[in-house]
Order: C-alpha cells, then structure tokens, then sequence
C-alpha cells in the first residue's frame, strides 16, 4: 500500500484545514462506528488502489482526448467516447457551433453577450456546488489559485443535517453572513440559489458544475456506500443508524427496480424525491415551486437564473472547454486556471469513488422518463458553456487577424 492510501483519515483532514479556512466542528468519537470501519477495511483497501488507478486513467483520457473540430481552432475534450461521432448533436461542441453557423447566430455572437461576471457588485465567488458534479475539484481548484491571485477561499461546516431550502428570513440571514466575509474572496456550499437583490444585498458571481444527471445519481448512490464515505458521516452524525450489510451489498441496479431504498425512488409526486442534490432545485433556488422533482415549471425558472445570473456552469465532461471560459469570462479568479490544473492534477483529482456505472436497459429507460427535465437542464447548461467557449475562441481568432494585419502594413 502506498503512502498516500496508508495516511489515516485525521491526516487527511489536516490538509483540508491547511488548505481552507473552516468554521472548526467538534467530531464526536463512536466505538460503533470504528468497528463498522474495521470491518470493511479490506474493502476500503481495494477502494485506494482502485480510485488510484481510475484517476491515472481519467488523466491519460483528458490528455489524450482530440479536439472535435478544427473550425475556429475550437479544441475541447468531447462529453463521453461513445457520442465522438455524432458531430451534428446540438448537445456537443461541434453541434452547437453548426447550430449557431446555421441560423446565422455565429456572426453576430460575441463573449459580452454571455458574460454575466460585470453584472456582480461584490469581488465575490459564490459556488453553491452540486454534489457529485467534481465540486470537490473545484474547490480545491479555487483554494490552490487563491493562493496565486490574492483572495481567500472559504467553505462552510458540514453539519450533521441540513434544511433542504430556507425562508426568506433563513435567505437573508445567510446572505449577510457572506457580506462579511472580505474580499475578494470564494465561498463554497451545498446550498440554493438566492436572489440577493430580493434582500437588498449586492450581488456575487456565481458559478456551477453540472454532471449528467443519470450518473450523478449512480455516482452518489455508490459514493455514499463507500467505506471511508460512510465511516466518515457517521462521526458527523452521532444519532444516525448503522446500515446492515445489505446496504453496502446492493446493486444501484437491484435498488432502482424494487424500490428498496427511498433514495432509489424517483417520483414526481414526492416533493423533495428524498434527494436534494438534484441539479434544479439549486439553479430554481428556494421557492416552493423549485422543490418539485421533474418539473417543467422549476426547470424554466432554473434556466433563467443560468442565462442571467451565472457567470459559468461548467462540467468537468468537458475539462479543458470548462477551464478555457472560467479563465475568460471570471479572469481575477481564474487566470492561468488550466495551466495549474494541469501542472498540479494530483491535488484536484479527488473524492473519486469508484463504481460500476453499468445500467440495466429497463431501469436506464425508467431513469430517462422520470429525470427528463433534469436531463434537459444540463444540457441546456452545456450548450451555454459551448456557447462561450465558441464566443471566445471567436474572439480570439478576430485578435489574432488583426495582430496578423497590422504586422504586415
């Protein structure tokens, strides 16, 4: 085993604390929790070695993937191996760009149209991350260029339990808490989307990540069933119960089609779906509607917030598209972002938990109906990041003739 899988988990959260300023929170000790982290200590040895290797394979992939396309010199890491030939799909780079070629929209479509960064009153990065989209990457992204730029980074405690949406006053109460934090500055946290003008409250920049929706479920489900995952939460929370083995056994698979577990139950008539990590419920916010599993109504409202609000909602499916317009469109945070990251990925290639993303036909096709407006939520998100992508490779083409020009008068 190497060092790094032998580091115990306190040393762990060390570098954490070295690397972020946290609000400290006491971590009570449970002899129950310690036996159930024995006992699938082997498993949890398979785990490190395999999360290891995973992150070597996911690094040769993000080097090794080729660009779609050669117009415009556009360049980018394709969403998935398998979609690398539908080069027409309005979902990828290369559709997007024919699609705005077609209709005409490619000559008059410029990065200002897509900035929202100007539209922010405060030096200010609010991340209010998604679970299981590589948040966890970003933040750590977001610490070590901090560390470059010249602004703090904080993250907020991990509670025990958490309200699935707030009040008004809960909103107003959470907006001046960030107002006095200094700037510039980064905040991350699992938490809605808030209309700061609503409170009177200057407004930050927001940014996101966005992950196909089906695979972020499959993600979480295994993410929270693994040993290290588990252990951990159960510190955090001294009264929750001790799975069985069961548990930690089961199929995503086996769990979606006997609808063993509540969080393998996707129903739109229940009103949080027992999940709240879903990506509408952060982009909608904090009204009533926006708790709705699958809606229509929640997803427009989400959609809305992304165009007006957002200054990016990346993914890292597309790493180098996503790191090429934080850079551009937020360049005090992110300046020489992609450089770092790829001179450092051992520090942001994190929090991977291995897992068998394989879905049986008849629960891949249940998971396509019931997440039907997430799914079209995220690749709306995407097509905005093309978009921007497009506009500042556009703009740098356009530079770049003229740089070309006036050498040669």
């Amino acid at each position: 085993m190497s060092l790094n899988a032998d580091r115990s988990y306190k040393m762990k959260l060390r570098d954490v604390e070295n690397a972020f300023k946290y609000r400290r929170i006491p971590y009570p000790k449970r002899s129950v929790e310690l036996i159930a982290l024995l006992a699938i200590s082997c498993t949890f040895f398979l785990f490190m070695h395999t999360n290891k290797l995973n992150s070597r394979l996911k690094e040769m992939e993000v080097k090794l993937q080729p660009s779609e396309f050669s117009a415009l010199g556009l360049t980018g890491n394709h969403i998935s191996g398998h979609d690398a030939g539908k080069h027409d799909d309005i979902n990828t780079l290369h559709g997007t760009y024919q699609y705005l070629k077609s209709t005409g929209q490619l000559d008059t479509l410029t990065a200002a149209q897509l900035n929202n960064t100007p539209k922010a009153e405060r030096e200010f990065v609010l991340f209010n991350r998604l679970e299981k989209v590589g948040s966890q990457s970003m933040t750590k992204l977001l610490g070590h260029l901090g560390a470059l730029h010249g602004f703090a980074t904080y993250r907020n405690e991990i509670p025990p339990t958490k309200k699935i949406v707030y009040n008004f006053k809960e909103e107003l109460a959470f907006a001046e808490e960030l107002l006095e934090l200094e700037e510039p500055s980064a905040y991350v946290e699992h938490t809605n989307w808030i209309n700061f003008t609503a409170h009177d409250m200057p407004r930050p920049i927001y940014i996101n990540l966005v992950r196909h929706p089906i695979q972020k479920v499959i993600s979480a489900y295994y993410y929270h069933r693994h040993p290290m995952i588990y252990a951990n939460s159960l510190l955090r929370n001294p009264n929750k119960p001790t799975e069985r083995k069961e548990f930690f056994e089961r199929s995503f698979n086996d769990c979606v089609r006997q609808r063993i577990a509540p969080e393998c139950v996707f129903d739109s008539h229940l009103p949080y779906n027992q999940d709240w990590r879903r990506f509408t419920l952060h982009l909608c916010g904090n009204q009533n509607v926006c708790t709705h599993f699958n809606s229509e109504m929640a997803t427009q409202i989400a959609k809305l917030h992304v165009e007006k609000e957002y200054a990016v909602v990346g993914s890292w499916e597309d790493t180098n598209i996503t790191l090429a317009v934080l850079e551009a469109y937020i360049p005090r945070f992110f300046t020489d972002a992609t450089n770092q990251y790829y001179s450092h990925q051992e520090k942001f290639m994190i929090n991977a938990t291995p897992h068998d993303s394989h879905l049986d036909e008849d629960v891949e096709a249940y998971l396509k109906q019931q997440f039907a407006y997430e799914i079209e939520l995220y690749h709306f998100c995407k097509q905005r990041l093309y978009k921007q992508y497009i506009a500042i490779r556009k703009q740098v083409q356009v530079q770049d003739s003229s740089s070309t020009e006036n050498r040669s008068v």
